[in-house]
């Protein structure tokens, strides 16, 4: 049988669906059209459709989820309909990824309210029985690509991130995502929640020097406002920019943005999140 995996035309299924084809695993890109599956080996699944999540999952080895970003009402309906199918056709195992919203901190102003999508998700699957690992990252390297944050790198030697210089994230790649999910996936040993990220957490002037380790010459950070991170975002990607930028000003208001350590990849998995120079080798920068 096969492992399906959401989004894996994305950029967090993407990484996992190679990672699973390169350990000789089968895996099914889950896509809504034919056209989508770019010649991947794949299934034809639609997250606002229960007959069809059933009709992929049913026999599955795996199944890799998230939610994708979009309005909260359509995220609640596909989490809802996502639980049904689970409980009917009851993949052997199901790992999920929380993409980067708080769901092991109850003490914390952003812990994901228990009526949201991720925690409906969480909750109905946890309550199917299916056997099941939920990765818990916190923010994504990736994020550092973008045009705003990664062009004054290179034209100006600038870092520039909506985040206080002593603000201490648990960053992780999507690669590192990908090997952890792959594990959550083949190995059934491991349930609950898996944070991951570098622990400790690094600060904006930490993430500048492995830049400058890297590049070679010096790079310094420059901590944005959240409106001003926001107003740069949304040429690309819209009205969505506001929510993310209100994110981040609530994620200010917090003392750091790090995983919990005995639930963590290194703790419970052994696994550790590659260095942001070797991420930035990873990614050809």
């Amino acid at each position: 049988m096969s492992y399906i995996i959401h989004g894996a035309t994305g950029a967090q299924g993407a990484p996992l669906y190679k990672q699973l084809l390169a350990s000789n695993r089968a895996a099914l890109a889950a896509v809504r059209s034919p056209a989508s599956a770019q010649d991947m080996p794949a299934i034809i699944m639609d997250n606002g459709s229960i007959k069809s999540l059933i009709a992929a999952y049913t026999g599955a080895d795996g199944v890799f989820v998230h939610l994708p970003q979009t309005a909260e009402s359509v995220r609640l309906e596909q989490a809802n309909n996502i639980v049904e199918a689970i409980a009917v056709a009851r993949p052997k195992r199901v790992v999920i990824s929380t993409s980067g919203a708080i769901v092991d901190q109850p003490e914390s102003i952003l812990q994901a309210s228990a009526d949201s999508a991720i925690a409906t998700l969480l909750r109905g699957v946890a309550d199917s029985g299916v056997s099941h690992g939920v990765i818990a990252p916190r923010q994504y390297l990736e994020n550092l690509l973008l045009p705003m944050v990664i062009g004054p790198v290179k034209s100006d030697g600038v870092l520039p991130y909506p985040m206080r210089e002593d603000f201490a994230v648990s960053w992780s790649s999507h690669l590192d995502v990908a090997i952890a999910a792959e594990r959550l996936l083949t190995d059934h040993s491991v349930t609950g929640i898996v944070g991951i990220g570098h622990i400790p957490g690094l600060t904006g002037p930490e993430l500048a020097h492995a830049f400058s380790e890297h590049l070679a010459r010096e790079i310094r950070f420059e901590a944005l406002s959240p409106k001003s991170f926001g107003a740069q975002l949304e040429p690309l990607i819209g009205p969505a920019a506001v929510n993310i930028a209100s994110f981040y000003a609530a994620l200010l208001q917090m003392p750091d943005n790090v995983v919990t350590a005995n639930t963590s990849a290194q703790e419970q998995l052994g696994l550790c999140p590659r260095s942001v120079g070797q991420w930035l080798t990873d990614m050809g920068i």
